[in-house]
């Protein structure tokens, strides 16, 4: 199943699950607790990210590729930061560029996200997906210089402006995804392919990153697991290909859709 969150006319909050047609059925219920078909049609104004997540948990330096155009070797223990719930962005609304606490080198990064269904600790490869509600696109918005250069070794500053985590379009069930990681994965800038790859590049596959991160460590509902961008940043361009304004982004996964933003200054 596919499933969107929406406003209607009066602007009042709902889920849906996509159909064949391309229409949408009205949902009741909440994401991540269960929802269920109502029958009905769903009038959808404005499309909202799938679920306002409990936690972001990124991983960095996820693909062989992209480590390697980052000069990393690939790393023994996946690399983990967070973004706060402030960085969450819906599909079409604007990434805001820095301005206030400016940020020359912002960058995309097309990323699958995973979102944990229910509560889970130490769980172990062989049984992780289990625990998943299902995936979608994230955008894991990067202002490099401040996660590089002036993060006090830290990657969370340069990670967590807000409008910095865009999800969507939709989330999709594990039953349409039994395999996280035979997904082709895209990044479109401004009509131009800039990254293209596959998600079986990972260096931790999804079941190990859910085992690691449930390690000694409970992770809620609602969880939203960034897992890592393929080669092909800005960054890693020769000269370096900075988000401008009146740039648009679009993240474009496999069998979930294409999520786009356009590129703003911050207010």
């Amino acid at each position: 199943m596919k499933i969107i969150r929406y406003l209607d006319p009066k602007q009042k909050e709902h889920f849906a699950k996509i159909l064949p047609d391309g229409t949408y059925e009205r949902l009741v219920g909440r994401l991540p607790d269960m929802v269920t078909p109502t029958g009905e049609k769903a009038q959808v104004t404005k499309l909202l990210a799938p679920l306002v997540p409990s936690v972001i948990l990124g991983i960095g330096l996820n693909y062989r590729h992209h480590a390697a155009e980052s000069g990393k070797s690939a790393p023994e223990i996946p690399i983990l930061f967070v973004k706060g719930p402030n960085t969450l962005q819906n599909p079409g609304d604007p990434i805001y560029l820095p301005t206030h606490l400016k940020s020359n080198e912002v960058d995309y990064e097309c990323e699958l996200a995973v979102v944990i269904g229910c509560a889970c600790k130490n769980v172990s490869r062989e049984k992780a997906l289990d625990y998943v509600l299902g995936y979608t696109c994230a955008n894991d918005v990067s202002a490099r210089d401040w996660q590089i250069k002036k993060g006090g070794g830290q990657w969370c500053r340069g990670k967590s402006f807000d409008t910095f985590a865009p999800l969507g379009p939709c989330l999709v069930t594990p039953d349409e995804i039994p395999n996280p990681n035979a997904l082709t994965i895209r990044t479109i800038l401004n009509g131009r392919v800039v990254q293209d790859w596959n998600t079986q590049d990972m260096i931790f596959d999804v079941p190990s990153l859910i085992e690691f991160l449930s390690g000694s460590t409970t992770l809620l509902p609602g969880t939203v697991i960034l897992t890592g961008t393929p080669h092909g940043v800005g960054m890693a361009a020769k000269p370096p290909r900075w988000l401008k304004p009146g740039d648009t982004v679009t993240v474009e996964i496999e069998k979930i859709g294409k999520l786009t933003n356009p590129v703003l200054s911050e207010p």
